[in-house]
């Protein structure tokens, strides 16, 4: 989350608890959302109105004109404000409007006028793309018109003004907050749309997407894209280096998705389809795919794919299950990569392991054709919505090193063991810190640039690899006991292609301090013998005792 001078978490989720009775805590973003999502369409169209009635009145400007006619006509011009990624909102959908019926009896009916007249929008301004992303909700509900009209007023709060907080990205920051809060309500349910925000950033950190295409084939509620754009602009980067492609298959967390990605002004194309088995972009590679797809999904029905499948790394009955999709998944993520793509994604840790054939056959093909770059065993308590242990894998079409940045890397795999790492933010749940972020995602890093001091670099046919010298200042890679390894292909085949990291980091080195073994010994013996000695005088007194009974 953006860290910014202004503090409204309590005041947001004391707002959702008022909803509390009419609806159920796993409904309140289908109402509270969308009223901040019309606020941001409607400030972005006060602003813009006001920047262009600046500029038709300014000499200096393209737009000036004295005729009040021409004035009207660009100040109403919808392709004027579309080309400044808004649209031309009417005064009884604007939120001033809003806020000022908030007090009537009919403000549920009010909402949802306004609520159908900006889908009317919508549906011209993307059509087919944004259909039913505003449905008439306030009327059918059980929320009350006090509760409502509450909502209002404390959404129109100046403190939530984008335009009174240009660089604090409010709105964004208000729709973060109630999606973690709303998966943090819905429990297991959650899965589907909310990846927690530590692991979001760390695979943004290890993958660092500075541009290029960005492709989600779970996408969730958006999180993954929106980070991935905070990444870009923190490192002086433009919303516009990066192109958003992205599919989900539950048309309410779709909505959710379509609202995240248009409060922070992206261009995207996010399309509704379940894509283990209707692939919307089969002819898209990225530069990046970032995912979170739902664990250990069994009956997923791979018999309806074609048995040429081009995703599939060979025969359909051989390389899948219908017991578990993660490794169809896998398969759609490869195959979804440009020349120098590399996907980061998280994963149940029964993938790194599993014995079924079907799985077992596309992880072995994976590790003998060096798709895998990285492994990262995750702790315990990241996930608010499943117990599942997790994992993060790295899968890179550039390991060759073809790109001229990183070094090659093939017939080796880096395991990162952050199962110790992370703390508990609260008693249900875990997250990393900034700096357990920036510790892993260095130590990934700086192995993609340079080889292991524990190991000679491996060897080809024409003699040893050229390394790629490193390009940005860093700590050298160096192998650490009990927390990373780089280990080698042959290493893996050894251990029947087991990707746990603890099979290769090992055990953590303790700290020597600098006490001879014999010495601690004669430490601990005299120690025991007083302990002995202690034992057999309480003893005494115990029996003294019960003989005085």
């Amino acid at each position: 989350m953006a860290k910014a001078d202004i503090n409204f978490e309590k005041e947001l989720w004391d707002a959702a608890n008022e909803l509390r009775g009419a609806v159920s805590e796993n409904n309140y973003k289908n109402y509270i959302l969308p009223l901040v999502f019309i606020k941001h369409l409607s400030e972005r169209y006060t602003m813009v109105q006001e920047e262009l009635t600046d500029q038709v009145n300014d000499p200096g400007s393209e737009y000036y004109t004295t005729d009040p006619e021409e004035k009207e006509s660009l100040l109403t011009d919808p392709d004027e404000f579309r080309a400044r990624n808004t649209l031309v909102i009417p005064f009884e959908a604007t939120w001033d409007y809003l806020k000022n019926s908030a007090g009537l009896d009919h403000i549920k009916i009010i909402v949802d006028d306004a609520f159908e007249a900006i889908q009317n929008l919508l549906n011209e301004f993307r059509p087919g793309q944004l259909e039913n992303l505003l449905p008439r909700i306030m009327v059918r509900s059980e929320l009350s018109a006090r509760q409502v009209g509450g909502l209002i007023d404390l959404l129109s709060h100046p403190k939530f003004s984008e335009k009174e907080n240009p660089e604090s990205d409010i709105l964004g920051r208000i729709y973060e907050y109630y999606i973690g809060k709303f998966a943090m309500a819905e429990g297991s349910g959650a899965g589907q749309f909310f990846t927690p925000g530590s692991i979001v950033r760390l695979l943004v950190e290890m993958l660092e997407p500075y541009s290029g295409r960005i492709f989600d084939p779970a996408c969730g509620s958006g999180g993954m894209f929106v980070q991935s754009m905070k990444f870009v602009q923190e490192h002086g980067g433009r919303k516009g280096d990066v192109s958003i492609y992205g599919q989900e298959r539950t048309a309410q967390t779709l909505r959710l998705c379509l609202m995240n990605l248009m409060l922070r002004d992206l261009s995207f194309e996010v399309q509704l389809g379940n894509s283990l088995l209707d692939d919307k972009f089969p002819d898209l590679r990225a530069d990046f795919v970032i995912a979170n797809p739902p664990f250990n999904v069994s009956l997923w029905h791979p018999e309806d794919l074609p048995e040429r499948d081009p995703r599939l790394f060979g025969p359909r009955d051989e390389f899948t299950t219908d017991g578990n999709a993660n490794y169809m998944w896998m398969q759609t993520f490869w195959s979804h990569l440009s020349d120098t793509g590399t996907a980061g994604v998280v994963m149940a840790n029964g993938a790194m392991t599993t014995n079924n054939r079907g799985e077992k056959n596309v992880r072995m093909h994976m590790v003998e054709h060096d798709m895998i770059d990285c492994i990262v065993r995750l702790p315990d308590k990241l996930f608010l919505t499943t117990g599942i242990p997790a994992c993060l894998f790295f899968l890179s079409r550039n390991r060759d090193g073809k790109d001229g940045k990183q070094r090659k890397r093939l017939g080796e795999i880096l395991f990162i063991d952050a199962s110790k790492m992370g703390d508990m933010v609260t008693r249900r749940q875990r997250a990393f810190s900034d700096a357990d972020i920036q510790k892993i995602a260095d130590t990934y890093h700086a192995w993609r640039k340079e080889p292991s001091k524990n190991q000679q670099p491996p060897t080809t046919a024409k003699g040893p690899t050229m390394w790629q010298p490193p390009t940005t200042n860093h700590q050298p890679y160096e192998d650490v006991a009990g927390f990373c390894k780089a280990a080698t292909l042959e290493e893996v085949r050894a251990q029947d292609y087991k990707l746990t990291p603890g099979i290769y980091v090992g055990a953590e080195e303790e700290e020597d301090d600098g006490i001879a073994f014999e010495e601690k010994m004669e430490g601990l013996k005299a120690t025991l013998r007083e302990q002995f000695a202690e034992g057999v005088e309480l003893m005494d007194r115990i029996k003294e005792n019960l003989e005085r009974i």
